[in-house]
């Protein structure tokens, strides 16, 4: 009976111990998590290249839309922002790079890489770090542009634009930036050239965006091929996403792609 008694409270110490620790090696990896997430951050306005590439391209998006000629919304005559949504996607195939190309690359090149593996978290969990900085980077390069949606809802005069449009149009531009982001995380992990990782990342953002479609046009798929093809692109998601109708099927799109890429990473860190 004593035996059964000591047994038991035994398994019982052992079993709370084995949650405390357990509880604190989470916890202790949560927050090295948030701590390579933030530095991406601050890493990134750290010198004046970041403020330089979000300030580029919030002017060339203003240019598009207020001053050329041939994109100005002003021209149009009616309040819409479909300028703004098409030209944003290949703003961002040079905006996202910029962001992405120092993630990795630069650990390699510095050699903090090394110090970076001795830290109580696994590969994917780095990547995600890494990852989720460089998407709060991306996500608060788009914030001020909702600027032109309420400047064209006050020069509108009468009804406005159509918000709930808007709105679908603003979640599909985060979840391409969100792709993009996953791809220029995954291109930086293959080599310590910045340069390399950010012209490589664009070609492949490119390809990903309008490659599919273009491939699809193509007379040897007229034969009903085209439109299957179309939809591995991301062109064809975010142009229905931009609708205002937020399609499951897009969505498990995009977070397909970008758990591919973000796999490819820890794949290739783990080999490092």
């Amino acid at each position: 009976m004593l035996k059964i008694y000591f047994t038991d409270n035994l398994s019982k110490i052992f079993y709370d111990f084995k949650r405390v620790f357990y509880n604190f090696f989470i916890h202790l990896s949560f927050d090295y998590m948030m701590m390579i997430c933030m530095k991406e951050w601050r890493q990134f306005f750290s010198s004046l290249t970041g403020y330089i590439a979000i300030i580029l391209f919030l002017l060339l998006m203003g240019l598009f839309l207020f001053v050329f000629p041939n994109s100005s919304i002003l021209d149009f005559g009616y309040a819409t922002l479909d300028n703004f949504f098409s030209i944003a996607p290949w703003m961002m195939l040079f905006l996202v790079p910029t962001i992405t190309m120092r993630s990795i690359a630069d650990e390699y090149k510095s050699g903090t890489f090394e110090i970076l593996k001795t830290l109580p978290l696994s590969p994917a969990k780095i990547v995600w770090g890494k990852y989720l900085g460089c998407l709060l980077v991306v996500a608060v390069a788009l914030i001020p542009t909702l600027i032109y949606a309420f400047s064209i809802q006050h020069l509108s005069a009468k009804g406005g634009i159509d918000w709930g449009a808007t709105a679908g149009s603003y979640i599909g531009l985060l979840m391409l930036g969100a792709v993009y982001t996953a791809v220029g995380i995954c291109t930086s992990s293959f080599t310590n050239n910045t340069v390399v990782a950010f012209i490589v990342a664009a070609f492949v953002c490119f390809i990903l965006y309008s490659g599919f479609n273009a491939v699809s046009k193509l007379p040897a798929f007229k034969n009903g091929a085209d439109y299957y093809i179309q939809m591995l692109g991301i062109d064809f998601h975010y142009t229905s996403i931009s609708r205002g109708v937020i399609d499951t099927r897009d969505m498990l799109y995009f977070l397909a792609v970008i758990f591919l890429f973000l796999l490819i990473t820890q794949r290739n860190l783990v080999r490092r």
